[in-house]
């Protein structure tokens, strides 16, 4: 093993032997079995929470509101190392107050709205009045956009262009959304809002350098595509070096901002049946794209990375003539179950005694041929005398919901099962709609970036 794999491996098994929460040390310990003790620890550590908090609002408020160019940098590590060492309710604590306090001042635009709308237009055929009418107007409009920034934008521009504080702008952003995650707080979400705009602008693919990754990269960078592929976790560093190897394609999107840390990557496998020599692939499949900061979530990196690896691959690879991608497909059993069995169930109560003039609304305008005749007629031969159901629904429905997969071992059942399963799976990635959308968030994802 070389030395880059074995720092790999190291890393991450010291990631992963690192606890979340420290064990309570014997002194800790010994201290707790007193309640008097006990009582002091906790007033003295909720007095020293208070006092941090304090601070870091104070290096907070500086960040801000400071105007010298030669400590603010300094200003600026003293209030991002202090965030990062506030508690989960310290940091909830001080973003509401960056949200609420630090927003823009609503009586003022308010107050500039008023004289806007106060401005009397004249028509004058000089054009004298109207040219000072217009200068008004500018200047007014000008009041008005400044006004409509929160104070708070002062401190995100500040951080963008202050080293590490792009990726502190992310981490801030992720405990944004964890916290509006649990609690509906409407300054928060206004607060989020603006930062996303502001971290799509700063992130635009301009300013993204895209990079094939490979088994010669730092192992740093490795590291971090070991954490965080999301699809299909890597089992061991072999794995990695297969992902990496010939056939196979790994791209990420860097920022200089964040040096050594893709921000999002995608893997593919150059392919065309059984494994063959590059030149000879006509089909790239994408099989995982993986963000890697959470405070990212809802930019869509993800639909620019795949469009400039397809670029990338057409120039590199001019026999490459098919781009696919092998994703999940996390709703569609979930569909399909509920669709059979609402079918039975409007077929149960069209065979029951219901009187002649409720059948009709309880089947007719509901009622649907899930499987066609052939399919039908495929799936009860498949299963002969045995007890699976009296239509092929029946039979689909039975065999998808059973716990005993013993059914999945026998070929005259799977081929059955095929066509209709490949023709539904269709149908529901591409004609099922939930408010305009494909009602599968992975059918979605790929649609919108030009799937088809």
């Amino acid at each position: 093993m070389n030395r880059k794999a074995l720092a790999i491996l190291m890393r991450t098994r010291m990631r992963q032997s690192i606890p979340s929460h420290p064990p309570p040390t014997p002194t800790n310990t010994a201290k707790s079995m007193a309640s008097g003790d006990a009582n002091a620890s906790g007033c003295s550590s909720s007095t020293s929470a208070v006092r941090e908090m304090g601070m870091v609002r104070e290096k907070m408020h500086a960040a801000i509101s400071i105007d010298k160019a030669e400590v603010l940098d300094s200003v600026l590590n003293d209030f991002s190392e202090g965030y990062y060492s506030l508690s989960c309710e310290s940091r909830r604590e001080l973003l509401l107050i960056l949200a609420k306090d630090y927003d823009l001042n609503r009586a003022q635009v308010r107050d500039l709205m008023k004289q806007y709308l106060a401005v009397e237009v004249a028509s004058d055929d000089t054009g004298v009045e109207e040219e000072a009418l217009v200068s008004t107007f500018y200047r007014m409009e000008k009041s008005l956009r400044h006004a409509l920034k929160p104070t708070y934008e002062v401190l995100f521009e500040r951080l963008n262009t202050h080293p590490g504080g792009l990726k502190f702008l992310s981490d801030l952003r992720a405990d944004i959304l964890s916290i509006i995650a649990d609690e509906n707080i409407s300054s928060l979400r206004a607060f989020d809002s603006y930062l996303k705009e502001k971290l799509v602008t700063w992130l635009s693919p301009a300013a993204l350098e895209l990079h094939r990754i490979t088994w010669d990269d730092p192992a740093s960078l490795l590291e971090k595509i070991v954490a965080y592929e999301a699809v299909h976790p890597i089992s061991s560093l072999i794995d990695l070096k297969t992902r990496l190897g010939v056939g196979r394609r790994c791209f990420g999107y860097l920022h200089p901002a964040i040096p050594g840390e893709p921000l999002i990557f995608i893997e593919e496998v150059l392919w065309n049946g059984p494994p063959m020599p590059e030149y000879d692939a006509t089909c790239a499949l994408f099989y995982s794209i993986s963000a890697s900061q959470p405070g990212l979530a809802g930019i869509n990196l993800g639909k620019f990375l795949i469009k400039r690896v397809i670029e990338l691959v057409k120039r590199d690879m001019p026999h490459i003539s098919t781009f696919a991608t092998l994703s999940p497909i996390p709703g569609y059993m979930k569909w399909l179950l509920a669709k059979l069995a609402s079918q039975l169930k409007l077929a149960e109560a069209e065979s029951s005694d219901l009187s002649d003039h409720l059948k009709p609304y309880t089947s007719s305008a509901f009622k649907e041929n899930m499987l066609q005749p052939g399919e039908n007629i495929d799936l009860l031969a498949s299963v002969g005398d045995s007890a699976e159901g009296r239509s092929g629904t029946e039979v689909l429905w039975n065999l998808l919901s059973s716990r005993n997969s013993g059914w999945s071992k026998l070929d005259n059942v799977l081929s059955a099962m095929e066509r209709p399963l490949m023709r539904l799976c269709t149908r529901y990635l591409l004609q099922e709609k939930k408010r305009g959308k494909a009602l599968d968030s992975v059918a979605n994802f790929h649609l919108q970036n030009g799937a088809v």
